[in-house]
């Protein structure tokens, strides 16, 4: 049985000041716990009687069965699934020579989960394993990003920085996404060591960073000059990006 004090302590963790705190994060759906379980310790498990049946070989610290009503009654979904599980979150710190040799992503001001757990899952597609956020950007833990990284969260280390400060100190190239940039794909040799900076879903690229930028890029509409949508979507770009810096005929394939 869930009890009501184990189902409150679950919604805790909704907030991130207590994320923080007991360096817990929640993970539900039977696809995002199954994909973190081999990859990081789990603190606590809750799921229906026929889910754990069919998972006998689990480990968690603690497993308790619930009932449908119990496990929507701690979900955070709104159609709540059969398994949700407490992970623990991983102490990590920045690889520097990793980050000087190797291609990563920065984030300014990020401030939608949802677009912060794409961009978890492309970095993650893109074999880029470091992503570094500005203080601002929203919580790499929230249950929304966690959900939209798809199990992406365990393999992509995610660090919070005074950007202005870290980025220089690395010594190679900071691209980053403009109006007035230039054309992605006009770029023939992209470098296999570089920072993409990628901006707030709303401002683009803060002023304090933009001239720490070495490299504007834009990603044209098609046809050229022809304006539909006003903006693509951050996390839709960031992929576009990070597929121009893996092209198999650059450098950095």
């Amino acid at each position: 049985m869930l009890s009501k004090a184990k189902i409150k302590w679950i919604h805790s963790l909704d907030l991130k000041k207590n994320r923080t705190e007991l360096h817990l994060f929640i993970a539900e759906g039977h696809k995002l716990v199954t994909e973190l379980l081999p990859l990081m310790p789990c603190r606590f498990l809750t799921a229906t009687k026929e889910w754990l049946q069919k998972h006998p070989d689990i480990e968690a610290a603690e497993i308790i069965e619930a009932s449908e009503q119990e496990l929507s009654k701690a979900s955070n979904q709104q159609h709540p699934q059969d398994v949700l599980a407490v992970f623990e979150i991983p102490d990590r710190k920045p690889d520097l020579n990793y980050l000087k040799n190797n291609l990563s992503l920065a984030l300014d001001n990020i401030q939608d989960p949802g677009n912060l757990g794409t961009i978890i899952r492309t970095a993650d597609w893109f074999g880029i394993n470091t992503l570094l956020c500005s203080i601002g950007c929203a919580d790499a833990f929230n249950p929304k990003t966690v959900q939209a990284s798809m199990g992406s969260i365990a393999r992509v280390a995610v660090h919070y920085l005074t950007l202005e400060e870290f980025l220089p100190a690395l010594n190679i190239p900071i691209f980053g996404t403009f109006l007035e940039g230039k054309n992605i794909y006009e770029f023939r040799d992209l470098p296999k060591a570089a920072v993409i900076l990628m901006g707030n879903e709303g401002q683009g690229i803060s002023d304090k960073l933009k001239p720490i930028v070495n490299e504007k890029l834009y990603i044209p509409e098609y046809p050229s000059g022809c304006k539909r949508a006003e903006s693509l979507n951050v996390s839709i770009a960031t992929g576009i990006i990070c597929a121009a810096f893996r092209k198999p005929n650059h450098i950095n394939s």
